[in-house]
């Protein structure tokens, strides 16, 4: 009788034991699938994670819309990070980070919003690192607009940047240049007010208006699409864009060297070629 329970013991024992071991190679395995997902989809979680594939830091650009197609390839030649980026309306990034967003990096179409920002003690000192040209773009082959004076003509259909984002901040200051009663023709004109630079540009190269004020850099990439119109001299604004690491970014030093390697190669040259001038002394 003692034999029989002595053996029912140990079996029970036995068969514990076997499944302890299946239960822990499952619970391996399911650890590893889920850091492999969690590497895998780290560039759509960024915000929250902290590292990117192979365990690189993952970098929060927060960067003005006019910036997308230089940034993107900067960000891809990074060396010791992995960049993400979200593109807008720079006042539209500015008021995120106010309400508590922290992305590692904030790139504005102006300086008037880093500087800000800075007071307030969200960024650290912003740096001037490229400028860019304002231009009255209209679609490829029209003829309807070929200068300033043509947008106040009657029938010429106009978008405009909202007044909050810099391009808008920057038309307006070409508007203010103007005769009061060109300019007053000129906004009666206008069919829209954008919240970033990529709406006034989709609607040139759409068709959906005559024409719309924009940096010279949406132009170049339209391929095509578009055409610039130059400002005369004494309208155009200098538009310069500033950056800054913002304050608590979670990794400061990946940030820095991404602020700093804006200001050399490579990212001067990528920034040339969409069309970027250089710092304003």
């Amino acid at each position: 009788m003692r034999t029989r329970r002595l053996g029912t013991v140990l079996m029970a024992g036995l068969v514990a034991g076997v499944a302890g071991c299946g239960s822990s190679s499952s619970g391996s395995s399911s650890s590893s699938g889920s850091s492999s997902g969690s590497s895998s989809s780290s560039s759509s979680s960024s915000s929250s994670s902290s590292s990117g594939a192979g365990g690189s830091p993952q970098l929060t650009i927060s960067a003005a819309a006019s910036l997308t197609k230089a940034f993107t390839k900067y960000g891809t030649q990074l060396t010791g990070a992995k960049a993400r980026f979200s593109f807008a309306g720079s006042d539209q990034l500015a008021a995120q980070i106010q309400q508590g967003v922290k992305p590692d990096v904030f790139a504005s179409a102006n300086t008037k919003l880093p500087d800000m920002l800075y007071a307030k003690g969200l960024v650290a000192k912003p740096v001037v690192f490229t400028a860019n040209r304002l231009v009255i773009a209209v679609p490829a082959g029209s003829t309807k607009v070929r200068s300033v004076a043509d947008l106040a003509k009657p029938g010429v259909t106009i978008v405009l940047g909202s007044a909050t984002v810099p391009i808008g901040s920057y038309t307006r200051m070409v508007l203010s240049g103007l005769p009061a009663a060109e300019q007053k023709q000129i906004l009666h004109n206008v069919r829209s007010n954008e919240p970033d630079v990529k709406g006034v540009i989709a609607k040139v190269t759409e068709r959906a208006a005559d024409a719309g004020f924009v940096y010279v850099t949406d132009v170049t990439a339209t391929a095509g699409k578009a055409k610039a119109i130059a400002l005369p001299n004494a309208l155009k604004p200098q538009a310069a864009y500033a950056v800054a690491v913002v304050t608590g970014a979670k990794h400061p030093a990946q940030a820095r060297a991404f602020v700093a390697g804006l200001l050399r190669d490579p990212g001067q040259l990528d920034l040339r070629e969409a069309g970027f001038l250089a710092p304003p002394k």
